[in-house]
């Protein structure tokens, strides 16, 4: 008898209980499916392009120098030529390495270096950062880095052969498609004194105006 009571309370159970589950996968339906990239976002061009490589032709204006006993170092002009690779973190902001064969020049001597810099870029890449345009072509940038120079010297003596150096630069990038960009910009260069024997103070500045070209890959 008791059997039958207990069927008959289960039986009266099952909609209520089929009612109660209704919501619960109703809610699940509405529940969005997590969406793609649309190649829009903040790391679309990084997530593409991770890697690129270059190489840069430097004009270098260098700095003159009196010292104390009035001994004069007129610097001169000089080209150089230097290798970039980089990594981007994200569309606005990579990491670059710079290797620069230096030729620092003055009225009596001259200064070679094997120069390497590490730098921090930020690019104004505005579709990314406001959802404006869909392609921007033209990138400014600015950066700074800080390296090491090994120097040699002719026609005078220097006691450190190992410097720092710092930098900082600015310029715009002028993409031809995805892959290939022309770069064109300003850098400030700092080295640390090598301690020439003749103007112990003169510590190498160079105006460098660059002109070259990076490749995405």
């Amino acid at each position: 008898m008791k059997t039958k009571y207990l069927l008959a309370a289960a039986v009266c159970l099952m909609p209520c209980v089929a009612n109660a589950a209704i919501p619960y996968r109703a809610q699940q339906n509405r529940m969005p499916a997590p969406s793609a990239p649309d190649g829009r976002d903040a790391e679309a061009l990084a997530r593409n392009h991770r890697f690129y490589i270059g190489g840069m032709y430097d004009f270098s204006m260098w700095n003159s120098y009196t010292d104390d006993k009035d001994v004069h170092a007129g610097g001169k002009n000089t080209s150089s030529f230097e290798a970039v690779a980089g990594i981007r973190i994200y569309d606005t902001f990579r990491l670059e390495a710079n290797y620069i064969r230096t030729r620092a020049k003055w009225n009596n001597f001259s200064l070679d270096g094997n120069t390497g810099f590490i730098n921090a870029i930020i690019d104004a890449r505005i579709d990314n950062l406001y959802r404006l345009f869909y392609t921007q072509r033209l990138v400014p940038y600015i950066g700074a880095g800080a390296g090491l120079s090994w120097n040699s010297a002719n026609d005078i003596h220097i006691d450190n052969k190992i410097t720092p150096a710092v930098a900082a630069m600015a310029g715009l990038g002028i993409e031809l498609g995805e892959y290939f960009t022309i770069d064109a910009g300003y850098r400030y260069m700092y080295m640390f004194t090598p301690k020439f024997d003749a103007v112990k103070d003169l510590a190498p500045i160079a105006h460098q105006f660059r002109i070259g070209a990076r490749v995405n890959f």
